[in-house]
């Protein structure tokens, strides 16, 4: 099982005009930040936001009308059902799409949209992906595996033949890395067009299942995954992306949760991109190491798809890591007055509170003390010092 280059030129023919060839831009943001030329792939421009659908219509172009006729399965935590959905939708052909039952409701929607059925099984990908495989034998429909499949690897990696087309000065290529089929993909197109091409995989701390995978010679499942990156949420790598990746990735790195957040964070605020956060790992992997890699460097941005309710939290937990959120506790005499001059000296430092909250009952607090809590906005780290710094000042007892 190996996917080669002619693979992947096939896969080009086969989607062309039917999936977009998305934008190349120079970000002149991420160049300021890193010192470095930081170029990205926009796959999140993909008309179901990702570009899973290469894969998908690659491989739903490659059955026989028998299987057609019966239908197809698969499983997904959003994208991958998207792009099945739309493709399988075109193309006239029934598909059933297996989601966890935790999937945010607006992939659901959007998967619906697209004229599938959509059944909720399983606490997480691994179980869902077990269910669809066994109804799916029984019903008679042909699995459309997000990632283990080599008609899915060759779609994904026509992405890599855009990029070293629109790139050919291309030194360095970062891609999202989940189950494998689009870093695998691009790597053996980058690999066989320009072999002296960098290509890093990026993963989700959490999630990291290649690392291990990768020294023992085999997929091996992780015992459990903790990341608010469900795009590259996955468990065991397939056999199919790990060798290829085996092969031609020359080395995988972690980013956290953090990391994912400043970069969602900075794509929207500065760069005004809407992406995911699996879709953001490769940027997180570059503002994190921004003299690591040998440049032009391109970052691809995998997905777009985020649930709104999300997107309010990673915003807020970005704004924390970045230090622009300060959380801290302050003792104060239990007196009128007492709270007006701590926010008085919080004015003075051009901090602007958020949340105030009070705690009388404590039996680490002196009777004529008060311990509040408060959440203020800063303008970053720095800033977040000063005001500590100041407060402490004036003789405030302050814990963050």
């Amino acid at each position: 099982m190996s996917v080669g280059l002619k693979d992947i030129q096939a896969a080009a023919k086969v989607i062309e005009g039917h999936v977009v060839r998305t934008p190349f831009m120079h970000s002149r943001t991420l160049s300021e930040i890193t010192g470095a030329q930081v170029w990205l792939k926009f796959e999140n421009h993909q008309f179901t936001a990702s570009f899973k659908e290469r894969g998908a219509l690659n491989k739903l172009t490659s059955l026989t009308a028998a299987e057609r006729g019966a239908g197809v399965i698969a499983c997904s935590a959003g994208n991958h059902a998207q792009g099945v959905a739309y493709h399988a939708h075109r193309l006239g052909i029934p598909a059933t799409i297996v989601m966890p039952r935790a999937t945010p409701f607006v992939k659901v929607e959007q998967t619906q949209r697209h004229g599938a059925e959509v059944i909720l099984e399983g606490d997480g990908f691994d179980q869902a992906k077990a269910w669809a495989i066994e109804s799916g034998a029984k019903r008679g429909l042909t699995l459309v595996h997000p990632y283990d499949d080599e008609k899915i690897v060759a779609g994904q990696g026509t992405c890599g033949l855009e990029i070293i087309e629109q790139c050919p000065e291309v030194r360095t290529i970062l891609v999202p890395t989940g189950g494998g089929g689009l870093t695998a993909g691009i790597a053996t197109a980058a690999k066989a067009l320009r072999p002296d091409v960098h290509v890093v995989g990026v993963q989700a701390e959490g999630a990291a299942a290649f690392l291990q995978s990768l020294e023992e010679g085999r997929p091996v499942p992780l015992p459990s995954m903790s990341t608010m990156a469900d795009g590259i949420a996955v468990g065991c790598p397939g056999e199919v992306p790990f060798e290829a990746i085996r092969k031609n990735v020359d080395e995988i790195i972690t980013v956290n949760e953090e990391s994912l957040s400043r970069a969602l964070l900075m794509l929207l605020e500065r760069a005004k991109l809407v992406v995911e956060p699996a879709g953001a790992a490769a940027v997180a992997a570059m503002l994190d190491h921004p003299h690591r890699f040998r440049t032009p460097a391109v970052a691809v941005l995998s997905g777009g798809n985020v649930d709104p309710l999300l997107l309010m939290k990673v915003i807020r937990h970005g704004l924390a890591a970045a230090g622009r959120y300060l959380n801290f506790t302050a003792r104060i005499p239990d007196l009128p007055g007492g709270l007006a001059r701590l926010l008085g000296e919080l004015a003075e430092v051009e901090a602007n509170v958020l949340d105030v909250v009070h705690e009388r009952t404590s039996a680490t607090l002196h009777l004529d003390e008060v311990e509040v809590v408060l959440q203020v906005e800063t303008r970053g780290p720095d800033h977040a010092e000063r005001v500590l710094g100041r407060l402490r000042e004036c003789g405030y007892t302050v814990s963050e």
